[in-house]
């Protein structure tokens, strides 16, 4: 099967930076699109940034401008690089991947890691 593990998630100061990174390992074949999301208490969980295993990227409208997701293919991991954050962005932020794995006969099937908790204080 295929694993995702999260980490850079902390405390930081409004306006200041963090940088999110989603190792994925075991047995992958191929990982097609990646992607951020978060959940806040009491809200539902939102796409935060998405990326496909060309580069192509897409935002939510909420943190365009001052996130960034990234990917490295040879690493398997996917990036995300926040600033400009804003206590609104406090949440648990997820990482998934849409992958290819022997495991399951070569059958896609989207993974998720376990999540990082992003607080931004005022």
């Amino acid at each position: 099967q295929v694993q995702l593990v999260e980490s850079g998630g902390g405390l930081v100061q409004a306006g200041g930076s963090l940088r999110l990174s989603c190792a994925a390992s075991g047995s992958i074949a191929r990982i097609n699109d990646m992607a951020w999301t978060r959940q806040s208490p009491g809200k539902q969980r939102e796409l935060v940034a998405a990326i496909t295993n060309g580069g192509s990227t897409n935002y939510a409208d909420a943190v365009k401008g001052r996130f960034t997701i990234s990917r490295d293919n040879a690493k398997n991991t996917v990036y995300l690089q926040m600033n400009s954050l804003k206590p609104e962005d406090t949440a648990v932020y997820y990482c998934n991947a849409d992958a290819i794995s022997p495991a399951t006969l070569f059958k896609s099937r989207v993974y998720w890691g376990q999540g990082t908790q992003v607080t931004v204080s005022s």
